[in-house]
């Protein structure tokens, strides 16, 4: 098993600086270590304690064949949330948080499928052969259907935990698990609630760096769980989540709990 992260690591990514302390939340208190220029300064010791509970979390639940959604909609989290999912072999949601990803699954699973046979229709050259504007509507709405749920594509199961950048920013997401008792990975900056997440850590969550690092570990320890579920059964590990009949037996006023918007709106920048 991986050593645990070192602390010159961490302060090399700026995974120690938090908001300005006007906006901070006083649950953080116990992750914060100082105040400096105005700056809330993370506890690192913290976050080396917290980022190892939440790998060993996160490589035994994959090791059971479990799944786990990245979520990260920042600019500064987009890029980096779509490869270390991809290269952990999980779901990813990097554009505007729908409501009812998760409580209204089934609805999702819809818009997967839509996706996925509009592409089947495009890679057939059926685009070709239809009428100019229908073509140009159908391609749009391919694009849409992409962006929004891309990184869902062929995830036809509720996964079963998930890992969020910016908790703060992504409360719906976090709402939304909570709901459904899925267990929740986060990296917490001085400005979130670490009370709603099960597996917080403390860490800069608009630093391109230090996202990249915390992520990049969980997809590390998502792999190597996977690699020895392997070893045991002597195959891939199945996907684990939620199957289609088990979103459809759940209480109905679990899943319309909040309605699927495939709308899109401007999201601000926020300042540190």
């Amino acid at each position: 098993m991986p050593a645990p992260v070192q602390m010159k690591t961490l302060l090399e990514a700026g995974v120690h600086f938090g908001h300005q302390t006007r906006r901070w939340d006083p649950r953080m208190r116990p992750f914060i270590f100082t105040e400096r220029n105005g700056i809330h300064i993370i506890d690192l010791q913290q976050t080396v304690r917290r980022l190892d509970e939440a790998m060993t979390f996160v490589r035994q639940q994959a090791s059971e064949g479990k799944s786990m959604l990245f979520v990260g909609t920042k600019k500064q989290a987009q890029d980096t949330i779509a490869e270390e999912a991809t290269r952990a072999g999980m779901p990813w949601v990097n554009q505007r948080w729908m409501g009812g990803t998760l409580t209204n699954y089934a609805t999702i699973l819809t818009r997967i499928r839509r996706m996925e046979d509009i592409e089947r229709r495009k890679e057939a050259g059926e685009f070709d052969v239809l009428p100019k504007k229908e073509a140009i509507k159908l391609n749009d709405q391919l694009e849409k259907l992409q962006r929004m749920v891309g990184g869902l594509r062929k995830n036809y199961r509720l996964p079963d935990m998930v890992f969020i950048v910016d908790p703060h920013r992504e409360a719906i997401a976090v709402a939304e698990a909570n709901r459904l008792k899925m267990p929740v990975v986060a990296m917490v900056d001085t400005n979130c609630n670490p009370q709603v997440i099960d597996w917080p850590v403390p860490s800069n969550d608009d630093a391109i760096r230090a996202v990249r690092l915390i992520a990049g570990k969980l997809a590390d320890a998502i792999i190597e769980g996977r690699e020895q579920r392997a070893a045991v059964v002597g195959e891939d590990g199945a996907e684990g989540g939620l199957s289609e009949g088990d979103i459809e037996e759940m209480p109905m006023d679990l899943i319309s709990m909040t309605e699927v918007d495939f709308g899109f709106g401007e999201e601000e920048e926020e300042d540190r």
